[in-house]
């Protein structure tokens, strides 16, 4: 075999061997490049065939938004009932006449027959109420749990099988998500549907009825979905359509300012009155007003809960907390501008065992005691 022969061969050689070694990686490097090619090619369709500039986007975010709402309400309004009480008129010259009226809202909580509202929604002892769902069935109201420390009431009817609505986290509520009401407006329209977001969280509210009643509420939420009487005891919802609130309150001479109070405040009263049959609240015995950051300090003092007064006989009392003590921790959770004494204490079970660290004249006491069940006359 001549010299240029072998040469041609040992090339030939080596440039198959090139092609053994180099193949399997241009195959793998092409076959990962397919998808981004696929999905250039689905872009630019799309760019051809639907995009019309920055308004068409605005449309489909849009449309989107509105799906998602579109379809918590349909989910969720079988789960909403319209609060009815009857009451009796009397015309002087017809005499008597029984009537029925729209006073607030309430949503299902339980298929066998529990519902959630508002204690101040039904708070005539002497009416007879009922509840109206969305397909015009109406259900006698065969008892009513009240509580108006918390201003929540669970209302039994005799069903099974209602569609139950599911309730969200209120602790993990972050400004500015969306927020939807839903209500009898008025006590008027069944079922009205309002959206906006949360404004605020962990606020302090004191609302007044018609009658000059006041009730302060705390570390209620702030919404701007508009809310009108009727509203009350309605679910305030996330855009998954979990509760996180029950509405209470809307702020008369203000636009959009609506308060509902966290759905968190419900829970621990629901689970014991599933379990027990009643309303079981736990109870320290103290009233006490919040002091604020701010407050704090401007008068050099701790953050916390100032004790206004000891209720004798109770948790507190038994275990030598005074009027003027600043009680600054619960266990490990300190009290402030966003976390309430009633908010930590609620979440407490009767018989836990709590450590209360306290201010006392400037100087830092531990007092344990132990939750009691709430008086029913408190």
């Amino acid at each position: 075999m001549d010299r240029s022969r072998r040469i041609k061969i040992t090339l030939l050689l080596i440039f198959v061997a090139i092609l053994f070694v180099v193949t399997p990686w241009l195959i793998v490097l092409t076959v990962k490049k397919i998808p981004d090619v696929i999905n250039r090619i689905k872009y630019e369709i799309t760019r051809e065939t639907k995009y019309d500039g920055p308004d068409t986007l605005k449309k489909t975010e849009v449309v989107f938004e509105e799906s998602k709402i579109v379809d918590v309400v349909e989910r969720v309004s079988p789960s909403v009932v319209s609060v009815v009480v009857k009451t009796v008129s009397f015309d002087f010259f017809s005499g008597p006449s029984l009537s029925e009226e729209g006073i607030g809202t309430g949503f299902i909580v339980d298929k066998n027959g529990l519902i959630v509202t508002n204690s101040h929604v039904v708070d005539d002892m002497t009416g007879e109420y009922s509840v109206i769902t969305k397909d015009g069935t109406t259900y006698e109201v065969e008892k009513i749990h009240r509580d108006p420390s918390s201003d929540l009431a669970i209302l039994e009817i005799t069903a099974r099988g209602l569609p139950e609505i599911e309730l969200g986290d209120s602790d993990s509520l972050k400004v500015g998500q969306t927020a939807i009401a839903i209500g009898n407006a008025l006590g008027r329209f069944q079922n009205t549907v309002t959206v906006g977001v949360i404004s605020g969280i962990a606020r302090q509210l004191k609302a007044s009825s018609v009658f000059g009643e006041s009730k302060l509420y705390e570390n209620v939420i702030q919404t701007d979905a508009a809310l009108n009487p009727g509203n009350s005891g309605g679910p305030l919802l996330n855009s998954s359509g979990q509760v996180i609130g029950i509405n209470v309150a809307t702020s008369f001479g203000a636009d959009n300012i609506s308060f509902a109070i966290p759905v968190n405040v419900l829970k621990p009263i629901l689970e014991t009155f599933i379990t027990e049959g009643r309303i079981i609240k736990p109870y320290l015995g103290v009233t006490y007003t919040m002091i604020t950051r701010g407050v704090a300090s401007l008068r050099k003092i701790p953050e916390g809960a100032f004790i206004n007064r000891v209720i004798p006989d109770s948790p507190a009392s038994k275990s030598g907390l005074e009027r003027g003590d600043i009680i600054t921790k619960i266990d490990d959770e300190e009290l402030g501008s966003e976390k309430s004494l009633l908010s930590i204490v609620g979440k407490k079970s009767v018989g836990d065992k709590i450590k209360l660290t306290v201010d006392r004249d400037r100087e830092e006491l531990v007092i344990y005691t132990t939750i009691e069940e709430m008086p029913e006359n408190y």
